[in-house]
C-alpha cells in the first residue's frame, strides 16, 4: 500500500531514499533548508551538487517547508548529518505536537554525537516526544547513494526494538534491487554505522600513503575487531557485527572512492592537511568527528581501540601519519582473540 512519507535531508543519500520510495509507489515530500536545491529538484529533477547527471522522478516533491513535508505524513525518514540532527528533531517535534501526528520515525544518519556521545536514535528519543512518534527505526547498512541511484543490488537492515517497527520499513524500502533485513540490535546497529566511517579514514590514507591490498585487509579486519568491543561494551549483541550493518557496511566504506569517508583519508595520507581536505570535501565527513567521541568513550569506558586512538592523534593532535602507523605495528605482541 502506498504511504504518504516525509523525507528530511536532501543530501545524495536522502535524495536518492526519497526517490526509491517514490519509485517504489509511495507519495513522497522531500524537505531541505535550500531554496535553489528545491528549485532544481522541482523544475530540472536533479540536485547537482550531491549527485551530478542523476535525474530524479518527476513524481518526487520537494519542499522548505518542513510542516507542509509531514503533514498527514505516516512514516518520516530522517537523513540528516549527526551535528545538525537535534535541530531538526526539536523543529519536528514542534509539528508533530501542532499537527497531532503519530508517525513511525526512521532514520538513516550515522555518527555519534560530540560531548554526549551518544547515538542517533539516542537523540532522536530524547527531542522527539513518544506522543509524538510510533517507534524509531535505524536503516543501516553497505549502501552508497551512487549504486543505489542505479540500481545495483544492495542489502540493508533496518533496525529496532519492537520489531514490527523493523518490518514495517522492510516493506517500505524493499524491492528488486534493494532488500532490507530486520534486526532489534539498535546499540548494535547504530556503533557499526558510526564507527566504520573511523575505519574507512585510515583505510584511505593507507592507500594514499602507497600501502596495497595486505595493509588495507589488516586495517579493516582489526578495525571490526575494535568496533565490536566498543559496541559489546554498550550491550550490543556481537554477531550485529558481522552483519550487514557491521561488517557489510564497514567494507564498502573501507574500499570504495564512493565514500567520502574513504577520500578524505586517501588526502590525508597523500599529505594534504585535515581543513584543506574538509574544505575541498564540501560535504561532512562523519568520521572525522566521529574519531573524536570514540576516542573519548573508548577511553571513559576502558575499552582498547588502537586504530582509533592513532586516527585521533593524526586528526586532532597533528601527529605524522606514518609515525602514527609505526606505532601501530610495534605495539606489544598480543592474542587476536583478546
Amino acid at each position: 500500500m502506498a504511504e504518504k512519507i516525509a523525507v528530511l535531508g536532501a543530501g545524495s543519500w536522502g535524495s536518492i531514499l526519497a526517490n526509491m520510495l517514490t519509485e517504489n509507489g509511495h507519495n513522497v515530500i522531500l524537505w531541505s533548508r535550500n531554496e535553489d536545491q528545491v528549485k532544481q529538484l522541482n523544475t530540472n529533477h536533479t540536485n547537482p551538487r550531491y549527485m551530478k547527471d542523476f535525474v530524479y522522478s518527476d513524481k518526487l516533491v520537494a519542499t522548505t517547508d518542513m510542516k507542509q513535508a509531514v503533514k498527514d505524513a505516516n512514516v518520516i525518514l530522517i537523513v540528516i548529518p549527526t551535528k545538525g540532527l537535534r535541530e531538526v528533531a526539536q523543529k519536528l517535534n514542534n509539528i508533530l505536537t501542532e499537527l497531532n501526528q503519530k508517525p513511525l520515525i526512521i532514520h538513516a544518519t550515522k555518527g555519534l554525537e560530540q560531548n554526549t556521545y551518544k547515538r542517533p536514535s539516542e537523540m532522536l528519543s530524547e527531542d522527539i516526544s513518544p506522543n509524538n512518534r510510533e517507534a524509531i527505526v535505524v536503516l543501516s547498512g553497505p549502501s552508497h547513494a551512487e549504486d543505489v541511484a542505479i540500481k545495483d543490488m544492495t542489502a540493508v537492515t533496518a533496525a529496532c526494538e519492537d520489531l514490527q517497527s523493523a518490518k514495517k520499513a522492510q516493506k517500505l524500502f524493499s524491492n528488486s534491487y534493494f532488500r532490507v533485513y530486520t534486526n532489534d540490535d539498535v546499540i548494535g546497529a547504530e556503533f557499526g554505522a558510526a564507527l566504520k566511517n573511523i575505519i574507512a579514514i585510515g583505510a584511505g590514507a593507507i592507500q594514499g600513503l602507497g600501502y596495497h591490498d595486505n595493509a588495507r585487509a589488516a586495517l579493516i579486519t582489526r578495525g571490526l575487531a575494535e568496533i565490536r568491543r566498543l559496541g559489546v561494551a554498550f550491550g550490543a549483541n556481537p554477531m550485529t557485527f558481522i552483519g550487514l550493518s557491521g561488517v557489510g557496511d564497514l567494507v564498502v566504506t573501507a574500499t570504495s572512492k564512493n565514500s567520502r569517508n574513504w577520500r578524505a583519508g586517501y588526502q590525508l595520507g597523500q599529505g594534504k592537511k585535515l581543513q584543506d581536505v574538509i574544505d575541498n570535501m564540501g560535504m561532512v565527513i562523519e568520521g572525522v568527528y566521529t574519531t573524536k567521541a570514540a576516542y573519548e568513550l573508548s577511553r571513559k569506558r576502558q575499552v582498547q581501540m588502537p586504530i582509533t586512538e592513532a586516527l585521533y592523534r593524526v586528526l586532532y593532535e597533528g601527529e605524522d601519519i606514518k609515525t602514527a602507523i609505526s606505532q601501530l605495528m610495534s605495539r606489544d605482541l598480543t592474542s587476536e582473540n583478546e
